[in-house]
């Protein structure tokens, strides 16, 4: 009897250690990397490849070309793209230094959005936990756009390379994408049609972590310079001038009482790039240049009142007035199915191994800014809902675009946890071993995600369904004016100041 127990018992263990293993395989089976996925994983993983897109990013941070300057960081993309084999378009929507890079054929459209202006007075050295300037007062990438564009041509180019092995219908696109930093080139882009058949769009972030989110967040803006015309006369006798300054001057002061009278979700800052030359000349010419923002539904309200502050001071001192809308950007909505889609790819990809030698750079830049010594991240971020408070904060061009077609954004690392952005901090750490890595693992979840939506129409469905319901409710209608050419003489002048200054400094790729 006890036999026929133990029997019974040991034929039982076996079923359930068979069933147990029979499950197991299942779910690895479940968990199996599609082999379009696995191949551009692989290909980005190369040492080679890590390499070359390191070196072209360590070359972009040298050039630290401003916005619509950016003549030698958007040809050597534009033209690694088309040495790929990618059809490039340059000098589109009226800038010299906006291109558009396709590969493939038909449906689905994949685009890839690419930044890779500087700012300026950012100069620093990199991998230097102290300030330290290249050439003081020149400009510097304080917000990783190096690593941006350099991961989005990267991510790109894998995704090609899966194209042509396994023969896959679907097309991929990479937009270069001028000025991010004054919010210009997206809107111009859209106007001209260039996002017209694009299905969903990846966008790219550096950052100290790596993650993505969802949500309507950030500000709408508007960027406008208000000139005033006046007339000059000496400072001894200015009853036979009108002061353009002054009326600069009153218009600052009447938006700056306007401030108290504003919902809280506004922000408001402005500098004066012409003032005149000597106090004893009653200058005949003043600007101030304004960015105004809020959310979406309160933004031109605000401007339009802000308006009127401008022509206060324009009648106050009896000048003319004259408005140029460089840019004027909405809320950014992150499509929620596009960003749990990114988690998925940010969490098989994982973060990057830091050597110790860069735990130890990071510790040494947290120290300086008074932070805590930590080193590098070592944990991936979770899935982050950014619209249930509305928190304001900074603005972006990819606003727009996210209104035309489902968007989200992948935070990649590389940058120090503590650094600040924009600010000579972010300038160091966008430079080197820890920027290498972390674009490469951006790329990798871009190339990833990339193939998901290429090659599997339930996943692109997901984005289109979310992002047709919420257009329904928020079609887009651009803030900018119809009017409105793209500022191409922005920031001329200050690189034809720097540049000289600066070639001695560039790397090559």
């Amino acid at each position: 009897m006890r036999g026929e127990v133990f029997k019974k018992s040991f034929l039982c263990g076996i079923v359930a250690v068979i069933l147990v293993l029979g499950l197991s395989v299942q779910s690895s089976a479940a968990k199996k990397i599609p082999k379009e996925k696995k191949f551009v994983l692989d290909w980005l993983s190369q040492p080679r490849v890590v390499d070359k897109f390191g070196k072209i990013s360590d070359a972009i941070w040298s050039y630290a070309e401003l916005g619509l300057q950016e003549f030698k960081s958007s040809k050597l993309l534009a033209d690694i793209l088309e040495q790929a084999g990618f059809k490039v378009e340059r000098g589109l929507a009226g800038m010299p230094t906006c291109f558009v890079a396709t590969y493939g054929s038909g449906k689905p459209v994949i685009g890839i959005l690419g930044e890779f202006d500087a700012l300026p007075m950012l100069s620093q050295k990199g991998r230097v936990p102290h300030q330290d300037a290249v050439i003081k007062g020149a400009p510097g990438h304080g917000c990783g756009h190096n690593t941006m564009c350099t991961a989005a041509a990267a991510a790109a180019i894998a995704v090609k390379q899966a194209i042509d092995k396994y023969g896959f219908e679907g097309t991929i696109k990479v937009f270069g994408s001028p000025a991010e930093e004054t919010l210009i080139s997206r809107p111009y882009m859209i106007r001209a049609g260039l996002f017209d058949d694009v299905d969903a769009v990846i966008d790219n972030h550096s950052s100290s972590g790596f993650g993505t989110s969802y949500g309507r967040g950030g500000n709408a803006m508007f960027s406008t310079v208000f000139s005033f015309k006046g007339r000059t006369s000496h400072g001894a006798s200015p009853w036979g001038g009108r002061s353009a300054l002054d009326a600069v001057e009153i218009m600052n002061v009447a938006t700056n009482f306007l401030r108290e009278h504003l919902f809280f979700t506004y922000r408001m800052h402005y500098v004066i790039p012409e003032g005149g030359e000597a106090p004893n000349v009653v200058p005949d010419k003043a600007s101030v240049w304004y960015f105004v923002r809020n959310s979406d539904e309160r933004l031109e309200g605000m401007y339009e009142k802000v308006i009127n502050c401008a022509k206060a001071g324009a009648l106050a001192t009896g000048t003319e007035l004259s408005i140029r809308c460089l840019a004027a950007v909405h809320q950014r909505n992150s499509n929620k199915a596009a960003a749990e889609l990114f988690q998925k790819n940010i969490e098989l990809v994982g973060m990057p191994e830091w050597t110790e030698e860069e735990h130890t750079f990071a510790k040494a830049l947290q120290k300086e800014l008074g932070r805590t010594e930590r080193g590098m991240p070592t944990k991936v971020g979770t899935l982050r809902d950014r619209s249930r408070v509305f928190v304001g904060g900074g603005s972006s061009d990819v606003g727009d675009v996210s209104l035309v077609a489902p968007t989200a954004t992948i935070r990649f690392p590389g940058q120090v946890p503590g650094a600040i952005g924009h600010h000579w901090s972010s300038v160091a750490c966008n430079y080197g071993s820890t920027a290498w890595k972390g674009l490469n693992a951006g790329a990798k979840v871009m190339a990833a995600s990339a193939i998901d939506l290429l090659t599997e129409p339930k996943e692109l469905k997901k984005l289109r369904d979310e992002f047709e319901t919420y257009v329904k409710e928020h079609p887009y209608k651009p803030f900018l004016p119809a009017d409105a050419v793209p500022p191409l003489d922005l920031n001329e002048e200050l690189m034809k100041k720097w540049r000289p200054l600066m070639e001695k400094f560039y790397l090559k790729d």
